[in-house]
């Protein structure tokens, strides 16, 4: 869009208002500057790439196109550009010591890239080219350098290709073959979209609803969604363009190859491509901020695009604030555990870490040696002799602040008459999205400000602002730099932001000082040296200004050597090279991990064994395996009256009762709730309820006894329900139950970070009060607290329920298969570690006032055939002694018999081979038991299988029954 300086300015007649606004002094500035337009005046924000959308922290994504002589991927891996002065753009890259969500770790540098060259896959929205079409089969590419080329250029023995848009509809097969045939000599591969999705993808969901929510402009209203259609159909498109991406990318996938997807243009493709291979090593950057869990939760598709980013092994940020931000999100709308590690998701870890970008000070360094950088300095020199040089470089874009900055200026000149002809503001500022009305007018904005204040102050010969609203060549920009003694970014909200790194690049000799936004990423790396900013504070920017024209000699030194260190020690290729580094780390981390995981469950061997098997036993847990899943939609907490209310999944109805009218199978249901509870939903099935950890027992055609042991001490009760109840009225949306052995407080649905405060401090009052001197457990669940008897798990009530179910069934056949499947808490987890015949009887069952932590059992080994009804025997004993230790009272229920039988009946009817012994988490990844189910889904389709081929076996065993007896007659 052309600019002309408003009317009301002296510089009327030019574009570009130069001392007094006309041709009668020959400025330097605009001999400096081609007409080239397309050149993007600072390489850290237009580096970004060739392209409106290109990779870098100034959001460059809305830079004009770039040009460059810098040629990504004609060098071998690890060499520099051919002619490195001129190469264009500022590359990318510093990196922190450690990323600081990830905690300290040591050498990891470099172990994923030395003594190996491996294949790395960069995909983004745009390739760093410019693509004109010359003829029917003939294209013509202009290469831009940006941060993220100069980076991978420098980073050795990596093999490195770039898949994304063109920028151009090649809507011809004979067009697309050229195309890629003459990006395939720069090392690019192209994806084609079509002019719709583009529209919808690129301009609607990418610009129009990620952009400005991601830089805290929230999401458009109604009218402006209706000029790119609608939401959902905008989203769509999102979705369909990142598979897309993910198709070219399996095109060119080979094993080991690690993929690098960047940029909010992207967020789905990390879902894309771990469903085609689980094992793609595939990390994900953010090149802009990534907003604060309130601003987040306003998007509508917010829990989809958090769930695909999560699909990568490495999750990447500009700071640390930006990792906080979306580890706050993942656990806020998700309900997933936030660690310092990043995200965890059922025993499934997301590293999040900071990666900060930094530049090629070197690049920068050199320049300033080269003659015509030197040349531009001493005309520049001259022109500004008498007067401090101040310089703004942006972007004329809505979260740059320009029109924050020179109101600033304004105000500086009011307060300081005596500087009005001692300083100038250089301000280079380039129209983007011209086309849109809100630049438009920010465009004009900007103009009449301009125009008012050069009015206002200027002279005949001299004016306090130089606006251009057009790009310098790097030289240029250079010597810019070189001469400025106060550089000015007022950013409203950047990802980084390195026109202050190439600023103080340039202050080798000059040091100058470094005015900078507290909103701009740069903030947290050049913080110490810079003057920090709140650019909405008119008049703290003004007094900055003063500060930083009258600073002493001193203190400058002290700041600009500060900034400097920082600058060129965080090279280029460090920031790409660590990230690579650490995904690499990180994927090696994630399959040690898989293998503590245990396997899936074996559907057909499980179900072979048990129709194999004399007298099986089924114990299923309830919540989480049997109910019937809620779907929340991804509001914060969930529908908390619908999931307090525990429902048997409808599709299991049927299943349980095959399963629980064979003879031969005894169906035990073994869950910490409340008998209510079982019995509102279990009571038309043949089968036995154990409710609150086993401690009540009934046959669903019998009366609840109790199986709790005779000495239970319960003196604790009323003081720790009242410490319950407290938090529970301090906490919005918790809740508190009350069992016969315990309590149990959730704050499931309570907000997650002040749930958490919650349950430490209650911790705290619990151990220094009720329970300091009790025999009880404490047992701590991702949402919950529970306090419960010594001796109350599942694992030490399964012996005294299997010795009532023995005696009652007069069973005198040896139980000789046992499948138990839930989601457990790690304390009852001790039920699967009772029935497995590998485990020593000794380390079988643990009682003490601390949680039971029991080492990992190499998975799904089956032993030889031996019975373990002598070791029952052993371990019965013990923890009947351990349980006797622990408690000091008797404390029966009231009104509920007890069973009065040795329960050591239970014990001895075991007859258990390790084949026939199978034991299931679900949901839970970090588990003693021997296999996985991922979900309840996942527990009614096995059920399912499980009861279709028990009324298959033995309706064929009836009709063989059927046959013996008509050949006896």
């Amino acid at each position: 869009m052309p600019t002309s300086s408003p009317s009301n300015s002296p510089a009327s007649s030019s574009s570009y208002p130069c001392d007094g606004g006309g041709a009668a002094y020959p400025n330097p500035i605009n001999r400096m500057m081609p007409e080239r337009g397309r050149h993007y005046p600072f390489s850290a924000a237009a580096a970004a790439a060739a392209s409106p959308d290109a990779m870098d922290t100034d959001a460059a994504e809305r830079a004009p196109a770039v040009t460059s002589v810098a040629d990504f991927g004609v060098q071998s891996p690890g060499a520099a550009p051919a002619n490195m002065d001129d190469a264009g753009g500022a590359s990318a890259a510093g990196h922190a010591p450690r990323p600081p969500l990830a905690g300290p770790r040591s050498g990891f540098r470099r172990l994923g890239l030395r003594g190996m060259k491996q294949r790395l896959l960069v995909v983004a929205n745009r390739l760093p080219v410019s693509a004109n079409r010359r003829g029917e089969d003939h294209w013509s590419l202009e290469i831009s350098a940006g941060g993220l080329v100069s980076a991978l250029l420098g980073v050795k023995d990596v093999d490195a290709k770039w898949i994304g848009w063109a920028g151009v509809n090649v809507p011809d097969e004979i067009g697309q073959r050229a195309l890629t045939r003459a990006l395939a000599e720069k090392r690019c591969i192209p994806v084609f979209l079509d002019e719709e999705i583009v529209h919808q993808y690129y301009n609607g969901y990418c610009n129009n609803i990620l952009w400005p929510l991601f830089h805290y402009l929230g999401l458009p209203q109604e009218d402006r969604l209706a000029t790119t259609r609608n939401f959902e159909s905008q989203f769509n498109a999102y979705k369909r363009a990142n598979q897309m991406f993910a198709d070219v990318v399996y095109e060119h996938y080979q094993e080991g190859d690690v993929i690098w997807c960047h940029d909010y243009h992207l967020m789905f493709l990390p879902k894309c491509l771990k469903d085609h291979n689980i094992n793609m090593k595939v990390g994900w950057f953010l090149h802009t901020p990534f907003p604060s869990s309130e601003i987040y939760r306003t998007l509508p598709s917010r829990s989809e695009l958090l769930r695909s980013v999560l699909c990568a092994d490495l999750v990447g940020f500009h700071t640390y604030d930006y990792a906080r931000h979306f580890v706050s999100a993942c656990t806020r709308i998700l309900g997933l555990e936030g660690t310092p590690e990043g995200v965890e998701d059922q025993g499934r870890l997301t590293r999040v870490a900071a990666f900060p970008i930094g530049i090629d000070s070197e690049r920068f360094k050199r320049a300033l040696e080269l003659t015509a950088v030197k040349r531009h300095i001493n005309e520049l020199t001259q022109r500004f002799a008498g007067r401090k040089v101040m310089l703004g470089v942006d972007r004329l874009d809505m979260i740059k602040g320009i029109p924050q900055k020179i109101l600033a200026f304004e105000k500086f000149l009011e307060e300081n008459p005596l500087w009005n002809d001692k300083v100038v503001l250089l301000q280079i500022a380039v129209p983007t999205r011209t086309d849109v009305p809100e630049y438009q007018k920010l465009t004009s904005q900007v103009h009449e400000i301009v125009g008012r204040i050069n009015g206002r102050f200027g002279t005949l010969t001299a004016v306090p602002i130089h606006h251009l609203d057009r790009s310098l060549d790097f030289h240029a920009l250079c010597a810019l730099y070189a001469v400025t003694d106060v550089a000015l970014v007022t950013s409203l909200r950047d990802g980084m932001n390195l026109v202050s790194y190439e600023y103080v690049a340039c202050q080798g000799s000059k040091k100058g000082v470094l005015i900078l936004s507290e909103f701009a990423g740069a903030a947290q790396s050049l913080g110490a040296g810079a003057i920090l900013v709140n650019p909405w504070n008119i008049t703290e920017v003004a007094n900055s200004i003063r500060h930083a024209l009258t600073m002493s000699p001193d203190e400058r030194e002290k700041r600009h050597r500060h900034n400097y260190a920082h600058v060129t020690t965080h090279t280029a290729q460090d920031w790409a090279e660590t990230f690579v580094c650490e995904l690499n780390e990180t994927v090696a981390e994630a399959q040690l991990r898989t293998r503590q995981v245990p396997p899936d469950l074996p559907n057909r061997a499980t179900i072979h064994q048990y129709l194999h098997s004399k007298n099986r036993l089924l114990i299923l847990g309830f919540n989480s395996t049997l109910t019937e899943p809620v779907e929340s939609s991804g509001r914060r907490g969930g529908d908390q009256i619908k999931e307090m209310e525990l429902k048997l999944h409808p599709d299991l109805k049927g299943p349980l009762r095959t399963l629980c009218e064979d003879e031969r199978t005894t169906v035990i249901v073994l869950s910490g709730s409340d008998r209510s509870v079982l019995d509102e939903n279990f009571g038309e099935f043949n089968m036995w309820l154990a409710a609150e950890h086993g401690m009540f027992l009934r046959p669903t055609n019998g009366e609840w006894m109790t199986t709790m042991p005779e000495h239970l001490n319960m003196d604790w009760v009323d003081s720790v329900k009242h410490v319950f109840e407290y938090f529970t009225e301090r906490t919005p949306r918790s809740h508190f139950e009350h069992r016969e052995t315990s309590f149990v407080w959730n704050y499931k649905y309570a907000d997650v970070e002040f749930g958490r405060l919650q349950a430490r401090d209650m911790l705290q009052h619990l151990w220094t009060g009720p329970i300091s001197n009790a025999a009880v457990d404490v047992v701590q669940g991702s949402r919950s607290v529970e306090v419960r008897s010594v001796g109350v798990t599942k694992g030490a009530a399964i012996d005294r329920i299997l010795g009532e179910i023995v005696h009652s069934k007069s069973m005198l056949t040896p139980i000789d298969y046992v499948l138990c499947i839930g989601h457990f808490l790690g304390k009852d987890e001790d039920i699967y570690v009772f029935f497995d015949p590998e485990y020593p009887s000794e380390s079988k069952v643990k009682q003490d006032s601390a949680s039971v932590s029991l080492d990992r059992r190499p998975n799904g080994r089956p032993s030889n055939s031996r019975s373990n009804s002598k070791n029952s025997q052993s371990r019965v004993q013990k923890a009947q002694a351990a349980s006797e230790r622990s408690s000091s009272s008797s404390s029966s229920s009231q009104g509920t018999p007890t069973s009065h039988h040795d329960w050591r009946e239970g014990s001895s009817v075991l007859d258990l081979k390790g084949e026939n012994y199978f034991s299931c988490a679900v949901g839970r990844k970090r588990s003693n038991a021997r296999y996985l189910l991922n979900s309840s889904e996942e527990v009614v389709s096995f059920l399912k299988d499980m009861a279709n081929a028990t009324t298959a076996h033995n309706g064929f065993q009836s009709t063989t029954a059927d046959y013996m007896f008509l050949d006896r007659q």
